[in-house]
């Protein structure tokens, strides 16, 4: 494929679809401690501001960098050897996310509150662990010199994630207000039985996807591990299998799989634009995010049902972002990542005044549309632009740990701060179009990180000429 001017048939590569079943496994535990657990606390009477709080299990995705260094490095016992290294961390989180899903169907948020947000949090914590491995499998589908292909990946990618949260959501929510409408009271706890058998079904299908050979990938992480005991004091040349763990092995394994990583990001951009790169990563989507947390709330005080949100909010918008993630990952690639990012973002803030006129004018359904296939085209290609974004920014030495740390600042940003947002609305007297135009605001400073150092980054992946791509 000629890699300076690509087409759109890059999608039609096989490994399209592993990487799409990727982001599909991806994206469905959200649909548990995002969606389900929200309308769960909600038509149970609990408060906006306990739901947002509630929604601070979302920050282990911020901090799983701390343990992704291990899941880059550490061999699951018999998993490893019968399912590969990424795979076997995959299914080890959900085998754990189904028994906590069996464990949600004895509870009740209104006597048990404190229990089912503690099982939130286990699956919180195993979906940010299998993330860590999914995407470094997803990123090592595709070699580094096929640069049109890694952009066509990061689009796949969010496609097969809003596939997971917006048909998988969709399909939950139709299954819930079925139930419900049967008349059964337990109508949530027996939805979670459901999303038991489609968690299943998708486990099934990832015993499909190869994985590359880590031999390379672990030979240069002992190199590394051996740099560092060398400068510890360890004089003796020892093999990757016969390797005797003295103190200075002990602390340089600790150190290459801690540090290296990090030293290997800030030695490719620098002190200064490495920590604005972090900066902009942890800014430019919180936005978003302020809103995304209480969309559901507010959908709900409009007026509309479950039926009707799963109608317009999922399955719509998963058409819509669909086609413009595709169309996203293709102009990403051909305009450059940077043009894209700021075009992105501009779009992504302002469609967040369509909900302010939702607001305004009340709970029409064509208004309802409009916004969600706006603001989801918006996002469709601010997800694909970041995370195209990011993927060229990894070393393939360390994937899964440079990538959980970037991707891990993004979502400190989007979780930690946004759990705030039941309050801001309380505090706003329940002022939803007010509420809207502030998260359109918040995308200025991130832009304002990003044209400071449009031309001083290295991506070195990237094929189109920063300082052209901007002109």
């Amino acid at each position: 494929m000629n890699q300076s001017n690509p087409s759109l048939a890059v999608y039609a590569d096989r490994r399209m679809l592993r990487i799409l079943l990727l982001g599909a496994i991806s994206g469905f535990p959200w649909i548990i401690i995002g969606t389900a657990l929200t309308l769960w606390l909600k038509e149970d009477g609990l408060s906006r501001s306990t739901i947002g709080y509630a929604s601070l299990i979302f920050g282990v995705y911020a901090i799983n960098f701390w343990w992704a260094p291990l899941v880059d490095r550490i061999r699951i016992p018999y998993l490893t050897e019968e399912l590969g290294h990424r795979k076997s961390w995959i299914f080890l989180a959900q085998a754990i996310i189904l028994l906590s899903l069996i464990v949600w169907t004895q509870l009740d948020p209104t006597a048990s509150l404190g229990l089912v947000v503690a099982v939130g949090l286990i699956i919180a914590v195993c979906s940010a662990t299998q993330d860590i491995t999914i995407d470094a499998l997803r990123i090592e589908q595709i070699p580094v010199e096929d640069k049109a292909s890694v952009a066509a990946g990061a689009a796949i990618a969010v496609v097969g994630w809003w596939t997971g949260y917006k048909l998988g959501g969709a399909v939950m929510l139709f299954v819930a207000d079925k139930f419900e409408t049967l008349g059964y009271a337990n109508y949530w706890q027996m939805t979670f039985i459901v999303i038991m058998i489609l968690i299943v079904a998708m486990n099934w299908f990832l015993l499909l996807v190869p994985e590359v050979s880590d031999i390379d990938r672990r030979q240069a992480q002992f190199a590394a591990q051996q740099k560092v005991a060398s400068a510890l004091g360890s004089s003796a040349q020892q093999s990757q299998e016969s390797v005797k763990w003295s103190i200075p092995q002990i602390l340089a394994w600790v150190g290459s799989t801690y540090i290296g990583p990090l030293t290997s990001f800030f030695k490719k951009n620098g002190w200064q634009i490495g920590a604005a790169i972090l900066a902009f990563v942890f800014l430019f989507k919180i936005g978003e995010a302020f809103m995304g947390k209480m969309s559901l709330v507010f959908y709900k005080e409009l007026g509309f049902s479950k039926s009707d949100i799963a109608i317009y909010s999922k399955s719509l918008g998963w058409i819509t972002t669909v086609v413009f993630t595709l169309l996203g990952g293709w102009f990403a690639f051909r305009a450059g990542v940077i043009k894209a990012l700021f075009i992105a973002g501009i779009a992504m803030a302002v469609t967040n005044l369509m909900f302010s006129l939702l607001a305004w004018v009340g709970p029409s359904k064509g208004l309802f549309a409009l916004a969600v296939v706006v603001d989801d085209i918006a996002a469709a290609f601010a997800t694909v632009a970041f995370v195209t974004f990011i993927s060229l920014l990894v070393d393939r030495t360390y994937t899964a740990t440079q990538y959980a740390l970037l991707a891990s600042i993004a979502t400190f940003g989007r979780t930690t701060m946004a759990a705030f947002s039941g309050e801001m609305v309380d505090t706003l007297d329940g002022d939803w179009g007010l509420f809207f135009i502030i998260t359109t605001l918040m995308v200025i400073p991130s832009l304002i990180v990003l044209w400071f150092i449009r031309n001083k980054m290295d991506l070195s992946n990237e094929t189109v000429v920063i300082g052209k791509a901007d002109s």
